[in-house]
């Protein structure tokens, strides 16, 4: 039976790409953002590459009167990125850095360095408790050839691992960031499927923005068409997700993103768009006991969830090969380097063993040698030390994978058979549990 208790939440996201020396018109549009902020007085604010913790603060003190509350998120070298200002009083924070993000030799990339993370912040909000969650996973370089496809897929399965985790006392649950994913891609289908959260996009009474949903668009001043190849009008890769309780309904009355650049400034907030979500929270009276059985998800869903998780449990399996070849390489190459440095030893020493012999080589060109073998000897090491750290890592996701996917066919196994969908189908005996909160 609904209530009238009915309260409006505006939540907004936006990857502020705030890269000093390396992204355009920084300091201007912090300033912009600021304004902005101010000017719309969102609930919600989460903000993802906020890199300099002097933005941060900048930030904090331009809207200490419309968001009194502010957390900072620290990771990394360079931090997290993430950040959250809210009008409510946050009680309570957390970071969960992802176990893998990128390689530390893809320099130019960054994202190692960047600590990606997600953050989380329980709000009240009209006496409901609010688990907030920001995050920014890898990002794609290439469509085609996505070297990071399996670090991602293990970012989007800690990801929904830690909310299923975190947000179980939660009334309401709000996800916002730079996901680095397509909507169909193999990570944000297992994150939605298995959390059971709602995508604002679709989910949306009215919608005013780009053309369908894209937050990285062509027509954007900071967005190189190269960058959008093959897709050349843009992508939707930034997201506000939510879901919520048996005794909290949610739902999106209206959404909107920028739409490049913004009027009376010459200049875009970003290089990406920025989404705005106007959800309306109402709670109710829960159903009693076992008067809402026929809300069970169907074997229809556990096995596309089955399918689901199987692909990914694929996809790690292959990043678990190319660490391993990968490691198998670092090790050669140290051996080589060791090998090198004990003939170069071998031949400093001949002059000691024949009395009178002089040393045929100049003694530079033997401290170079042995510099360079010193160095390749190093390098190598450390790269065989972060290669098992991911292989670890990689294997801990999948034997997490696998232990789900047997949890999902057992459970699968307790639904009746299939039967034709106008044929009435009885439950099975005994209330089974959700296929969104499967077990470990």
């Amino acid at each position: 039976m609904a209530n009238a208790d009915c309260v409006s939440v505006r939540v907004f996201s936006l990857n502020c790409w705030g890269i000093h020396y390396l992204s355009k018109h920084c300091s201007q549009r912090y300033q912009m953002i600021g304004e902005m902020l101010c000017k719309e007085q969102h609930d919600i604010v989460l903000l993802q590459e906020v890199w300099s913790e002097k933005d941060f603060l900048y930030l904090k003190a331009k809207l200490a009167s419309t968001h009194p509350h502010s957390h900072y998120f620290k990771s990394g070298v360079i931090g997290s990125g993430l950040a959250i200002f809210a009008k409510h009083r946050i009680h309570d924070t957390f970071l969960y850095r992802y176990s893998l993000n990128g390689y530390p030799y893809m320099a130019h990339h960054g994202d190692w360095f960047g600590g990606k993370a997600v953050g989380m912040a329980i709000l009240n909000i009209a006496g409901l408790t609010a688990n907030v969650y920001v995050t920014h996973l890898h990002a794609e370089y290439s469509r085609e050839k996505d070297s990071y496809l399996s670090h991602r897929v293990v970012q989007a399965w800690e990801l929904q691992q830690f909310i299923r985790h975190t947000s179980t006392g939660a009334d309401v649950v709000i996800v916002g960031g730079d996901l680095n994913m397509h909507p169909q891609d193999l990570g944000c289908r297992l994150l939605m499927s298995y959390t059971g959260l709602k995508d604002s996009y679709i989910e949306t009474a009215k919608f005013d923005g780009c053309e369908n949903g894209m937050t990285l668009i062509a027509d954007n001043l900071f967005i190189s068409k190269n960058e959008l190849i093959p897709f050349e009008k843009g992508i939707r890769i930034d997201y506000i997700l939510f879901k919520g309780s048996s005794t909290t309904k949610i739902y999106c009355d209206f959404m909107s993103t920028t739409k490049g650049s913004v009027p009376g400034h010459p200049l875009p907030y970003s290089d990406h768009e920025a989404l705005t979500a106007e959800l309306r929270l109402e709670s109710h009276i829960p159903a009693q006991a076992g008067s809402d059985k026929t809300q069970d998800t169907p074997a229809e869903k556990l096995a596309e969830l089955v399918d689901t998780l199987t692909e990914a449990r694929t996809e790690v399996k292959v990043g678990l090969h190319c660490a391993e070849r990968m490691r198998y390489t670092a090790a050669r190459t140290g051996v080589m380097g060791l090998a090198l440095l004990v003939l170069e030893l071998a031949i400093a020493a001949v002059p000691c063993f024949a009395l009178g012999a002089e040393q045929p080589f100049p003694r530079i060109s033997f401290y170079l040698l042995a510099a360079l073998c010193f160095a390749i000897l190093l390098t190598t090491f450390l790269l065989y030390i972060f290669y098992t750290m991911e292989l670890k890592s990689l294997q801990g996701a999948e034997d997490q994978m696998r232990l789900a996917v047997g949890s999902l066919q057992e459970k699968l196994r307790g639904f009746p058979v299939a039967q034709p969908h106008n044929a009435p189908q009885r439950s099975p005996e005994g209330q089974q549990p959700s296929a969104l909160d499967p077990e470990e």
